[in-house]
């Protein structure tokens, strides 16, 4: 008998057992059950951890939370990218690779002509994307940001498309919630700043955006805007027929993200705009400040970025914050700006959520930061393929153990999968291998990215630091098809609940799948 078989067969003697209770048992054999399968689960993990395709397909079949940090853009596959170019007629502009409007200016060329001439088409998937890149003259981080203006055009026009491939890769994935970051057409918000200007006085400045209703015409479009989206989204994904893709049945809320590159009234007129769509708009649920943190104007307003969030905060505190902080290391910047972004973001901008955090290595009062970060539960969204890629920051370098020791939560995410050519399937495979999590550690994360996703109603758990039900599911087995009637009226009203609840029956299936049939499908 191997080894596998061994510990697979000492995990389920504790099922045969539990199977003599008497029926008055019932509750406390199924838990029985589901401890012996989930410690089969965890033992056969072991056993793959060390050959990468057994270990691939086994993470790719367990059931991953939500990715609660991703650009809508960068998250499809390039590929896809580029043939939306061809199907819309754009150009490629000579050396930058840039898709246009046509007509092709010189040295320009169609898009569509990716369709025949492959090695036009490498060149197009390489420079929109982190394929074959080497670093050399040119940087990961520099490659990485360079990409989005070369697909822009593209992202522009079909943001239900690419919606509708993302949530279909999540939901493919075994991922049962999706928070994706959307930009807004910036022709109409960029006249409305300039026209109000630019006001120290917040206060002041909100009134003159809102008078004579120019940010409710802007909130109008953007609404109209998302209502195409949706049902392009539905159109292209069939959700309304009897063979719906994947996506269909995925939650899926958005986050507006704003250029934090841009003049401070114009950071202003689209943060207003974020907090106002989500304030009118249950599809929008938070906002979130993007582009390069490093960039020159993102580090001289940084401190002016965070007191508008500040203001913000106190005219909308329903809306959730969450932000781009430490996605920084040094070199990329000089030591005085390593020192206080994510307490700045966390204690001026009120964010809920944390994406990157990667210089926490340097901020100032380091223990005390991680602390304030525990208590308050700011989760940290790690997305450890990309802080590999532009940072060049991984394994024992990254921060993501110096979180989980001080008990700060962390969660998953891709960021741009399209870019990165990754997915949420090899962030959990990194997280085993680079960080050695065992099962449990990375079942937990899977939960903890649903328990801090923006998704409305109460939580399954009793509280963020643990994972044990609420009293009116306490007695019930987590996932079970036909709960009791006041948990199952916890689940009715809550869709964060529902959620949670449809993950804990993942995991029990998952779990029983492994038990029972000794492992995952796997590669040779």
């Amino acid at each position: 008998m191997n080894h596998r078989r061994v510990l697979l067969r000492s995990a389920l003697a504790a099922v045969l057992c539990a199977a003599v209770l008497p029926a008055w048992g019932a509750p406390e054999r199924a838990r029985r059950e589901g401890d012996a399968a989930e410690a089969a689960t965890a033992a056969y993990m072991e056993e793959v951890r060390g050959r990468p395709r057994a270990l691939r397909a086994f993470l790719r079949a367990f059931p991953k939370g939500a990715d609660l940090h991703n650009h809508l853009g960068g998250a499809a596959p390039t590929e896809l990218m580029v043939e939306l170019a061809a199907r819309d007629g754009l150009c490629v502009e000579r050396g930058s690779l840039r898709a246009v409007a046509p007509p092709c200016g010189a040295g320009g060329r169609p898009a569509a002509d990716a369709r025949r001439d492959a090695a036009f088409h490498r060149r197009l998937v390489r420079a929109w994307s982190m394929q074959d890149f080497v670093p050399g003259r040119e940087t990961g981080h520099d490659h990485f940001f360079a990409t989005f203006e070369k697909f822009e055009e593209v992202e522009t026009g079909h943001m239900g498309r690419l919606l509708g491939e993302i949530a279909d890769r999540a939901a493919e994935q075994r991922q049962f919630y999706l928070e994706t970051m959307v930009s807004h057409p910036t022709a109409g918000v960029a006249a409305l700043a300039a026209r109000a200007g630019y006001d120290r006085d917040l206060n002041r400045l909100r009134r003159r955006l809102l008078a004579g209703d120019g940010l409710g015409r802007l909130v109008g479009r953007a609404r109209a805007a998302t209502d195409r989206a949706m049902a392009e989204f539905r159109a292209a994904s069939r959700c309304d027929t009897p063979r719906p893709h994947a996506g269909c049945g995925l939650p899926i809320r958005l986050i507006t993200q704003v250029d934090r590159a841009a003049a401070p009234e114009q950071v202003f007129t689209e943060l207003l705009l974020g907090f106002e769509l989500a304030h009118r708009d249950p599809r929008f649920v938070a906002v979130n400040l993007v582009t390069p943190e490093d960039g020159a104007v993102a580090l001289r307003d940084y401190g002016l970025h965070m007191r508008m969030l500040d203001r913000l905060h106190g005219w909308y505190p329903e809306v959730h914050i969450t932000l781009h902080a430490g996605e920084l290391v040094p070199g990329l910047v000089g030591p005085e700006d390593l020192r206080s972004h994510i307490r700045q973001a966390v204690r001026t901008g009120h964010a809920e959520r944390i994406g990157h955090g990667v210089d926490v290595l340097w901020e100032d009062d380091r223990s005390a930061l991680l602390a304030a970060m525990a208590a308050r539960h700011v989760l940290v969204e790690t997305p450890l393929t990309s802080n590999s890629q532009i940072l060049g920051v991984s394994g024992r370098r990254h921060p993501f153990g110096l979180y989980r020791r001080h008990r700060v939560p962390v969660a998953l995410a891709t960021d741009d999968g399209g870019v990165e050519r990754s997915d949420i399937t090899a962030e959990y495979q990194r997280a085993a291998t680079s960080h050695r999590l065992g099962y449990r550690a990375l079942k937990n994360l899977a939960r903890t990215s649903l328990e801090y996703g923006f998704l409305p109603g109460r939580s399954l758990w009793r509280g963020r630091d643990g994972f044990a039900a609420v009293p009116e599911c306490a007695g019930e087995r987590p996932g079970a098809p036909r709960p009791g009637a006041g948990c199952a009226a916890v689940l009715a009203r809550s869709p964060k609940a529902a959620v949670e609840w449809k993950q804990e029956g993942a995991f029990r299936e998952f779990e029983e799948q492994v038990a029972g049939h000794g492992g995952a499908a796997e590669g040779p």
